[in-house]
């Protein structure tokens, strides 16, 4: 199937210094599902290439959700007057213990991986639960819906719940094991991501089998990281020997190498010291403003992540966050950074609209390659985006435009969108 098309809109995208490049008017080129760039008119070339005529829509580039948990979509916007250790016990593990029926995890999914598609999020990084066959199903689902994600089964041994816990470090392994057995070879867009839920919930030996399996096939991790000043001190009771909650990790094999990072999500308390094992393993940091409003976690120095120049970009973390909507994390990225400007540290400035777009785009693009920009060479993913319905009597430029987007997506329709240059809605 020959990717080669032209859309014409205006466009918008970030380049590697985070600045926002506004187009208005133009054709943005793809050839063989890669991006070729931006042209005030068609090159000759191109001559030939189908045109989508989008004129006055928004096209941005596709958004990567670095963090979402899919069985707890079933109950997205409930329990939300918890912290995070009574959260998991309340909500999140009962829920989890049902994915155990295989004809539950088919229905739930279905909804899970449907809303999935016709979001904002072009690629994501997928918790399942600690149950094989279903994140088995749900790996296939994902498959049809054209977008292109990492999802892992649970390894869980531990502070789980009677019905949500592996029987041993050797079982949760020996399961992983036949789940990327099960999984050789099956897909093209769907990729297996190792996922101990988070060191509580992992003993000392799954945490050493986990980092063997990813050595030996070369895969990465997923997992949570300085969530909540609770679940710290946690940590540091059950490694005793780490210097801290991203040493515990790293003690293990699990933060990566920069071929193989780990996406670690919130890093809501993290310090200079942990920062610095997390750059020199080039992990990826999720921020997941909503959620860490919702449960009452804190609010993490994003700006401080930005500028010290570790990899960065936005989480939903469903059901924590109660939307997966990413231009929703955009919004409250930049709220709660400014909180963090007032009542935590003055000398620390707010996120501005280009920080936020920039981490929901290139920046949790970066996971997955060179995707989330119309850089020439990068995979073309892209929204277009109808905001007409949000009339003024402003002339507006497109930056403007953009940033009122975000704050009234709900106003807005995705009238296309694209993933490795096929076109998926």
């Amino acid at each position: 199937m020959k990717l080669d098309f032209v859309l014409k809109g205006d466009v918008l995208f970030c380049t590697e210094d985070r600045e926002v490049q506004t187009v208005p008017d133009v054709f943005l080129i793809c050839k063989n599902g890669k991006c070729e760039g931006v042209f005030t008119d068609i090159p000759e070339q191109y001559k030939d290439f189908p045109v989508e005529d989008h004129t006055g829509k928004l096209i941005v580039p596709g958004m990567t959700d670095l963090h979402v948990h899919a069985p707890q979509y079933t109950y997205r916007g409930l329990g939300m007057d918890m912290e995070l250790l009574d959260w998991l016990n309340e909500n999140a593990f009962p829920e989890e213990s049902r994915y155990s029926d295989a004809e539950y995890a088919k229905k739930a999914y279905a909804i899970f991986t449907e809303d999935l598609k016709n979001s904002f999020t072009t690629r994501a990084c997928i918790f399942g639960t600690l149950h094989r066959e279903a994140t088995e199903i749900l790996m296939d689902q994902l498959e049809e819906t054209g977008l292109i994600t990492y999802v892992g089964k649970v390894n869980m041994d531990r502070n789980g719940s009677e019905s949500l816990s592996e029987e041993s470090a050797e079982v949760s392994a020996a399961e992983t094991r036949k789940w990327l057995d099960d999984i050789n070879g099956r897909y093209k867009r769907t990729m297996p991501i190792l996922t101990p839920r988070f060191i509580p919930s992992c003993s000392d030996e799954l945490m050493k089998e986990i980092g063997k399996i990813a050595e030996e096939k070369g895969l990465r991790v997923q997992s949570h990281l300085s969530e909540n000043p609770s679940e710290i001190a946690w940590v540091k009771e059950l490694v005793p020997a780490s210097e801290n909650y991203g040493d515990a990790y790293a003690l293990f094999n699990a933060l990566g190498d920069e071929k193989h990072p780990a996406v670690m999500a919130h890093c809501v308390y993290t310090d200079e010291k942990e920062l610095a094992i997390l750059k020199a393993h080039h992990t990826f940091i999720a921020h997941c403003p909503d959620s860490n409003l919702n449960i009452a976690s804190g609010i993490a120095p994003v700006r401080t992540f930005l500028e010290s120049g570790v990899s960065i970009g936005l989480g939903s973390d469903v059901a924590g966050g109660a939307s997966l909507s990413l231009v929703q994390a955009m919004v409250h990225a930049i709220q709660v950074s400014k909180m963090y400007w007032r009542h935590v540290d003055q000398d620390v400035k707010p996120l501005q609209f280009k920080d936020s777009f920039y981490m929901a785009t290139l920046g949790g693009g970066k996971y997955f390659g060179k995707t989330g920009s119309f850089i020439p060479g990068y995979e073309f993913d892209a929204l277009v985006i109808d905001d007409s319905a949000l009339r003024s009597m402003r002339e507006l430029t497109l930056h403007e435009r953009a940033e009122r987007m975000i704050y009234l997506s709900g106003e807005c329709s995705i009238d296309a969108k694209y993933v490795a240059g096929k076109k998926i809605l």
